[in-house]
């Protein structure tokens, strides 16, 4: 049996969660509010003021103490320097003062895990979508096991571009959340589709649809954004599938709680017999589970980092993480 406490802070968010044994049993968080977007320092700055309760939450959640905590993993990239240097602080002050192991996770790695885990799924396709990256992805074992990049956006996330508009139209930013509410009455407005195989670009069909809120309804352009650049990832995805000769899918990050991409991508997966698999919203948010997920499976592979390895790596990229289980 392994009790983890995995710690996240890679943006505006600062989650702590424990699982044991693969079964999530806390998760807690504090988000720092983003309606006027985010300045790292400040969000560095909430995290910390908000760092010792929200661990504090967790173990009392589950009370129990921290000499029952087996190991601790902390987010180590990709991320906002500031925010993550506050997660690996904490981290890093809490393994040495309880002599507990620690473990640098990708955050990325821990979005794809946190589902494996619960779905019982060990081979899929990966739709990751979040505010700072969007990736088609799966593994491969050479020249060593790991997450192959099969396509990515050549600029923004489809988090961010969504939250970029929602700002523009004075909506909430929240993954796309309000601009889902504003497209349920909306009608299309044929708009920018950019995809070079399995690669998609979003900046040019944020501009756009930013520049045509000048002559359209709000609802006309946030349903035909919406619709477009999902499209785009579906159809990437698609052709990955077959390049891959999966049968299912796997969809997480922050966007991964919009119902209209899940649909269209079960709408396209079931043309080919595939399965598409999804965790709960609360957990396709950044959150500090995800990260205990993935320490355990280090802790119990037997991996080990020194004190001074555990670094943090804004650029951390998944396909450059050693998958060790």
């Amino acid at each position: 049996m392994s009790i983890v406490l995995g710690i996240e802070s890679s943006a505006h968010t600062f989650g702590v969660g424990i699982v044991e044994d693969g079964r999530i049993i806390a998760n807690e968080k504090e988000m720092f509010p983003i309606e006027s977007g985010i300045i790292p320092a400040k969000v560095a700055d909430f995290h910390s003021s908000n760092a010792y309760n929200v661990i504090k939450r967790a173990l009392s959640k589950t009370k129990l103490s921290f000499n029952e905590i087996d190991a601790i993993g902390y987010t180590k990239g990709p991320g906002l320097g500031p925010c993550l240097r506050i997660g690996q602080l904490a981290a890093r002050t809490l393994a040495l003062k309880y002599n507990k192991p620690l473990f640098p996770v990708n955050h990325s790695l821990a979005h794809i895990e946190v589902v494996k885990s619960l779905e019982k799924i060990e081979d899929a396709l990966v739709l990751y979508v979040s505010g700072g990256n969007s990736q088609i992805l799966a593994l491969v074992d050479k020249p060593f096991k790991h997450y192959h990049v099969y396509g990515e956006t050549f600029d923004i996330g489809i988090g961010n571009m969504l939250d970029a508009f929602a700002r523009s139209a004075q909506l909430k930013p929240a993954w796309g959340s309000s601009v889902a509410k504003a497209a349920e009455k909306g009608s299309y407005i044929p708009m920018p589709y950019t995809v070079k195989g399995m690669d998609f670009t979003f900046t040019g069909l944020l501009t756009y649809a930013e520049k045509a809120l000048e002559s359209h309804r709000l609802e006309d352009v946030a349903y035909s954004l919406q619709e477009t650049a999902f499209a785009m990832l579906v159809e990437a995805t698609e052709r990955a599938l077959l390049l891959t000769k999966k049968n299912a899918v796997i969809i997480c990050g922050g966007v991964a709680q919009s119902s209209r991409l899940s649909s269209m991508l079960s709408s396209m997966l079931a043309q080919h017999n595939a399965s598409l698999y999804r965790a709960p919203n609360e957990l396709n948010a950044d959150n500090g589970a995800m990260i205990a997920v993935v320490a355990e499976k280090m802790f119990k592979s037997k991996i080990k980092y020194s004190i001074d390895e555990c670094d943090i790596n804004q650029r951390y990229r998944i396909d450059s993480v050693e998958i060790g289980w």
